[in-house]
């Protein structure tokens, strides 16, 4: 993505990471580019143009947003090409959906139990770890925290910056 930006005339004002499926249309990092893309009226550049959506209402309601944008992957696309890419993936969605689903239900023919045998006990232990991660965490940036107040930043949007500045995400990998 760099290398894209960076071989043209065009400076990178924010960058975002999108966690959320191409198939949902509820997307708060896609939704805070375009809203970032518009106040700067700068072009929203995307890695790949098959993971921004497998919705062709939602690509639609994009190119009527007032944001231009442009797919790494495919820099030429037009806004034909990009209806018909969107069309296309979300028919091979549709398909992939029934065929999970038929999939499902030949190996509940066949006898397989699906799911967890224990499902309290797989939350609970799912419940376990995740604090485990959590504590560890913790542990780990707590010294990192009481450095930057030493430095005498102590509001919590400032150590929050701070960490930022040294690359250290959150115990899920955000900022």
């Amino acid at each position: 993505m760099h290398d894209f930006i960076n071989g043209g005339a065009a400076n990178l004002v924010a960058e975002f990471t999108e966690t959320e499926s191409g198939k949902r249309n509820d997307r708060p990092q896609l939704a805070e580019a375009l809203a970032v893309c518009k106040k700067q009226k700068a072009k929203l550049v995307i890695a790949k143009l098959d993971r921004l959506a497998r919705n062709v209402a939602f690509i639609s309601n994009l190119m009527e947003s007032g944001v231009d944008f442009v797919a790494v992957d495919m820099p030429d696309a037009n806004r034909l090409t990009v209806h018909i890419l969107a069309a296309v993936a979300e028919h091979e969605r549709e398909m992939i959906s029934q065929r999970t689903k038929a999939a499902l239900q030949a190996a509940k023919k066949r006898g397989v139990k699906l799911g967890s045998p224990t499902p309290k006990k797989g939350s609970r232990l799912g419940v376990v770890a995740n604090k485990a991660r959590a504590d560890q965490f913790a542990a780990n940036v707590v010294p990192i925290i009481r450095e930057i107040e030493a430095s005498g930043v102590t509001s919590h949007l400032g150590i929050a910056k701070a960490l930022n500045a040294r690359g250290i995400k959150t115990t899920r990998g955000g900022e």
